[in-house]
């Protein structure tokens, strides 16, 4: 009997812990597309903390300040201060990457910090006025990001990309309820008589 309960138990248990892993990263990209008005970057928008920083967003054509998705982007020193450039993030995150375009000439880099210290940084992207990537290439956790360019007014910044170490809560609800029913037929084989001789 504790053979076939053991080997159910295994079963079932192993695709529950998969997909509880494969819950534990909840993908987000920034595009700004969903802010109605012209502004400055809310303080605690889409889980980043962008309080004290000089980042403005705005639509509309403006070249070469290409968006790379919708029509928003964000940039630095719109107000003509570019003195802060960080962007926290509300939960410890690992950062992908970010779409930038501005004048030729300009160039941005970025560091990323966890704890205080600097853990990485990205190559340093020339831009142009078609967007281009530029990846973190560091797969750790961060928790805040400091945006170095040679002339901070002049870029845009679209389409940010983070995953948050967090686990969804529609996932969580669910591998609860997967155990539930494990538990659930684990006590009722308990419960049926042995027939075996």
């Amino acid at each position: 009997m504790r053979k076939p309960l053991a080997r159910f138990f295994a079963r079932a248990c192993l695709p529950l812990t998969l997909a509880l892993a494969a819950s534990f990263a909840s993908a987000t990209v920034v595009t700004f597309d969903d802010l109605g008005s012209d502004g400055l970057v809310p303080a605690d928008y889409a889980g980043l903390d962008w309080s004290g920083s000089s980042w403005f967003q705005y639509a509309g054509e403006q070249a070469p300040y290409t968006p790379h998705s919708g029509d928003r982007r964000a940039t630095l020193g719109f107000d003509g201060s570019s003195a802060t450039s960080a962007i926290g993030f509300l939960t410890p995150s690992t950062f992908q990457g970010a779409w930038f375009a501005g004048f030729q000439g300009v160039n941005v880099a970025i560091d990323l910090y966890f704890g205080g210290q600097l853990v990485a940084s990205t190559a340093t992207l020339d831009l142009g006025d078609s967007p281009a990537f530029l990846g973190s290439g560091y797969n750790g956790l961060v928790d805040r990001l400091v945006f170095r360019s040679n002339d901070p007014a002049f870029f845009v910044m679209d389409d940010l990309s983070f995953a948050s170490a967090v686990p969804e809560p529609a996932s969580g609800a669910l591998a609860l309820g997967g155990l539930a029913v494990a538990a659930l037929v684990i006590r009722r084989r308990r419960s049926v008589p042995s027939t075996q001789a």
